[in-house]
């Protein structure tokens, strides 16, 4: 099992170096920090001279900042999401200003949201997937899938994209690709130098993982964005099971279109042979039996919790406490796993629900929709060109950031169909993979040094143009709006 891990973690570090930015100098950092707060203090001073009220012209800097800040990498994410929460703390929490909050205590509510049950929602899925990992299972599983699906190149490729494609509903999609990738490794380097089926498998496991992130609530942080802006709209809130009714059928039939692609594109060459490695694993690296069995009946009890929350009326988040119990009492995960676990996700999360909360309460979102050329596009049109902004932002910036800026415009944009539009929205950011650095599982994959940067763009073309009709026509299909 050691040794899978070991090719993973070269995956990450060849990412890592050949995507990082150029470290800025400290005065370079500066600059541009000082130069996107002119420009969103000069936008809000604007909108505030042309009749803007106080509270809303102050989100709407605190939004700019963020949008900049996000795009170009200037702090990290996570530390972007805390300052969202500071600026909301420090411009709109004082009453004595007389600009939002109206007693002492109003500013706690820009701070609640780290308790938010999405935030558990996402802790339970974090502290599930460290677990299956600790134990060894979500190797052994893939393993599995070598054995099954081997029988052809089109079958093993399916088998492996499906592999990750699951395994993406319930983890990191990064941890997912890695590990697939890991246990890949081994197949593409059997294949001839500069084999396209090499691509195909290389390329397979970042879309599949990708796509993986629609089919479940806690599998794209822009999926608990969505809900979490569709709480205490009427008739419009989304559970876990319904998340998988409206997330993944889209998911499943962009994995088809893209399957058939790469099969289609990257053909084994005439000749080639598929030689499937012989993977084993040793005594010493397996953890102790009965870990394997506890996490494995706690995945599944879990899991089961999740998919029947609306009917035993037990919430998702309250569910999460579960495996986070479990894993953490019985020392399945030491100290050291529970310190690893991806915090700065959670406070992007935060702060990405605050800065919804912010827009939608300030009055912003609806002076915004207002600004917006929607004239004569139907409420049909205006969704779907929201979900190709969606796309374009998520392909240049994280998607979790594209979703806080466009989530709460289309909560007002979509008055009486909110979940068709956010839902839709929300599944759209993740089908941004037109680049290598357009998420994460595509710098691993890339890191394998057998891929060009154009590999990337004809499959994510097809997924980023095909996805806003497939989403928004299932969500019509589905909530009849």
């Amino acid at each position: 099992m050691s040794e899978p891990h070991t090719i993973a973690g070269d995956s990450r570090r060849d990412a890592r170096k050949v995507f990082v930015r150029p470290k800025i100098r400290p005065i370079g950092a500066a600059s541009q920090f000082v130069l996107a707060l002119s420009v969103a203090a000069a936008i809000a001073w604007l909108a505030q001279s042309g009749g803007l009220a106080a509270a809303p012209a102050r989100m709407l800097f605190i939004l700019i900042l963020a949008a900049e800040l996000w795009l170009f990498e200037v702090i990290p994410a996570y530390a972007v999401g805390i300052l969202v929460i500071a600026l909301q703390i420090l411009l709109l929490g004082n009453p004595q200003g007389g600009v939002f909050a109206e007693a002492p205590d109003d500013w706690e509510t820009f701070v609640v949201v780290l308790g938010h049950p999405l935030i558990w929602l996402f802790f339970g899925g974090f502290v599930l997937s460290a677990a299956v990992a600790r134990t060894g299972l979500d190797v052994s599983l893939a393993r599995r899938l070598l054995a099954v699906f081997g029988g052809s190149p089109a079958r093993l490729l399916f088998g492996i994209m499906a592999g990750s494609l699951t395994f993406s509903m319930f983890m990191s999609n990064t941890a997912t690709t890695a590990m697939m990738l890991a246990i890949t490794a081994p197949v593409v380097a059997g294949l001839l130098p500069g084999s396209p089926f090499a691509k195909a498998l290389l390329l397979g496991v970042p879309f599949a993982a990708n796509l993986g992130g629609m089919g479940t609530l806690i599998g794209s942080p822009p999926n608990a964005i969505a809900a979490g802006a569709l709480i205490g709209v009427p008739g419009q809130e989304v559970g876990f099971l319904t998340w998988m009714g409206y997330g993944l059928p889209p998911a499943i039939l962009l994995f088809g279109a893209i399957w058939a692609y790469l099969v289609f594109r990257y053909p084994m060459r005439e000749g080639e042979k598929l030689s499937l490695p012989v993977l084993t694993e040793s005594a010493e690296d397996a953890p102790p039996r009965w870990q394997r069995i506890l996490t494995v009946l706690t995945l599944l009890v879990t899991v089961g919790l999740w998919m029947t929350g609306e009917w035993t009326g037990l919430p998702s988040a309250a569910v999460s406490f579960l495996p986070i119990t479990v894993f953490t009492a019985t020392g399945i995960l030491r100290d050291r796993d529970v310190r690893g676990l991806p915090w700065d996700i959670l406070l992007l999360l935060a702060g990405g629900l605050a800065l919804g909360n912010g827009v939608r309460d300030t009055g912003l979102a609806d002076w915004l929709v207002n600004l917006l050329p929607f004239e004569g596009l139907g409420e049909i049109g205006i969704v779907l060109v929201i979900c190709y902004v969606t796309v374009l932002l998520s392909n240049l910036m994280s998607n979790t950031a594209a979703a806080n800026i466009l989530v709460p415009i289309a909560v007002v944009l979509a008055s009486g169909f909110e979940s068709t539009a956010v839902v839709a929205l929300a599944l759209c950011a993740s089908c941004a993979m037109c680049l290598p650095i357009s998420t994460p599982p595509n710098a691993i994959a890339f890191g394998s040094g057998r891929l060009a940067a154009g590999d990337f763009l004809t499959g994510g073309l097809l997924i980023g143009l095909l996805a806003p009709p497939v989403a928004l026509g299932w969500m019509i299909l589905v909530t009849g709006s």
